[in-house]
């Protein structure tokens, strides 16, 4: 499928981070623990950040950043246009060895997100989506899944956002399954692999917003645990939990957790 020049440029960068950060993977990286408990950082996430920064801003400099590594700045606020960047999203995925990490990139303008990669260069699998265009894999469109009824749906969750006292309405009856990467969650219920995920903590831009596109372009629906529309590019760059799914099951899920 043709792609603009816009997203090809987000291809691109993100084929050529993939090209970077494998020679780390299964290398014994170097790893520091982020204050506050925010978790490990490898030297692979710090080399792929700096690289996606030079290479996008070069392209776009009338653009902002917003990055997981990258310490962030007021100046983005001022611009319309703002690229979002988890450098490696599933950094404890790379250092165990796993193949499940990604490099998440999205544009955003206004707010919304207009074009979006999210990319495993492990598995080689590249999920893309421009605004009013349709998502793809590897080029290929995909679609999420039609099923309109929760019971029993294959929901990609981590078990603690199943805790009784966040479902006022009561936990649903799902098929519990589980991925680090929160961008490749959302592409996987895109690729109707699964038909839903949700995570119920506040969750971090750099860790959705590429995938956010790929799933409704897709034909999905994603809001925040609340049920409204997450925008991006905020002040304090973070969305209140995230669900994914087909209208029909996102619904259901907020309704529960609204009750």
């Amino acid at each position: 499928m043709p792609v603009s020049e816009t997203l090809q440029l987000l291809i691109d960068a993100a084929r050529k981070a993939g090209a970077l950060a494998l020679p780390y993977w299964r290398a014994d990286p170097q790893v520091w623990q982020k204050d506050d408990g925010a978790g490990p950082v490898t030297e692979a996430d710090l080399a792929v950040d700096l690289f996606l920064k030079e290479f996008l801003t070069a392209a776009r400099p009338d653009c902002g950043w917003l990055s997981e590594e990258t310490e962030d700045s007021d100046a983005r606020l001022t611009m319309r246009e703002v690229f979002i960047v988890d450098p490696i999203d599933g950094t404890r995925s790379f250092i165990e060895g796993d193949g499940n990490w990604a490099h998440s990139i999205a544009l955003a303008r206004d707010g919304i997100v207009t074009h979006a990669v999210v990319y495993l260069p492990v598995r080689d699998r590249l999920y893309t989506a421009e605004l009013g265009k349709g998502a793809c894999l590897n080029g290929a469109p995909i679609t999420i899944d039609p099923k309109v009824i929760l019971f029993g749906a294959t929901v990609l969750t981590a078990s603690a956002n199943l805790n009784p006292a966040l479902w006022p309405g009561g936990v649903p009856t799902i098929e519990r399954k589980f991925r680090p990467s929160l961008a490749y969650r959302l592409s996987l219920v895109a690729q109707a692999r699964y038909q839903a995920m949700l995570t119920l903590r506040d969750t971090w831009e750099w860790d959705v917003a590429a995938g956010t596109l790929i799933v409704t372009e897709a034909g999905g629906t994603v809001v925040d645990r609340h049920g409204q529309i997450p925008r991006f590019n905020n002040p304090h760059p973070a969305i209140s939990g995230i669900v994914a799914a087909n209208e029909a099951l996102t619904g259901q899920i907020t309704d529960r957790l609204r009750a």
